[in-house]
């Protein structure tokens, strides 16, 4: 059976996280909870769920993100698959086997959850939020042949391939980084239509002015970083 950890970045999601881990199927190995500078209970609801949890105090989503590769890379024996999932009960944990069918089944090497509008709960993403994610889509499409459709934070890869991206941002990039790093290094990938729900509480980036901006910002650097590179 394939070994399978499941990354999630949290910052002050304490009314969320323990609805996220419980939903969260048994066949997970282990979930590892990052706190990204939480100042409410984020880390008690996620040990009470029953999750691993680390601290990080460089705030930013990728810092997490890589915070949580790091205690993978240290520990003996390595997972198969990494899942890569938010804190605020937005997604539909449940679903992560949909994510990991076309690994298991199919060896491929990554995996997107594509947050249809079909399936998207009304108002559970900001006219920023679409119109970032079409842009970016977009552009990747234009420069890549890329066929995503979306920047879905709720993902899944093979360990192996997940190293060899050498994933490095650190803020809202984090995303857009390992799409572009797929598209470039070859690496095989679908998108599996997931449900999406209005998260519980303020989103950090998207709910502000600022946080769209440079989020939007990093994206599209990002972008034309690697078109021109």
């Amino acid at each position: 059976m394939s070994k399978i950890k499941v990354i999630i970045p949290a910052y002050n999601e304490e009314k969320a996280i323990g609805n996220v881990i419980a939903e969260i199927p048994k066949i997970v190995h282990e979930v590892i909870v990052i706190s990204n500078r939480s100042t409410d209970n984020t880390i008690k609801a996620a040990e009470a769920a029953g999750a691993t949890v680390l601290s990080e105090n460089r705030k930013g989503y990728g810092y997490a993100c890589l915070k949580g590769m790091e205690y993978i890379a240290n520990q003996k024996i390595k997972p198969d698959i990494v899942v890569f999932l938010d804190g605020d009960y937005s997604d539909y944990p449940e679903e992560l086997t949909k994510l990991i069918a076309p690994i298991l089944n199919d060896d491929i090497d990554f995996v997107v959850g594509a947050r249809v509008d079909s399936l998207r709960e009304k108002y559970s993403m900001t006219p920023q939020q679409i119109f970032g994610n079409r842009l970016a889509t977009f552009l990747m499409g234009l420069f890549f042949k890329a066929k995503f459709t979306d920047l879905g934070p709720f993902r899944a890869i093979k360990y192996e391939k997940l190293l060899a991206l050498d994933m490095q941002d650190k803020t809202y990039g984090w995303t857009v980084e390992m799409q572009l790093k797929v598209l470039k290094q070859n690496m095989s990938y679908v998108e599996i239509p997931v449900r999406y729900k209005n998260r519980i509480g303020l989103s950090k980036v998207s709910g502000t002015v600022k946080g769209s901006v440079m989020a939007g910002i990093k994206i599209i650097s990002w972008i034309f970083k690697y078109t021109f590179k």
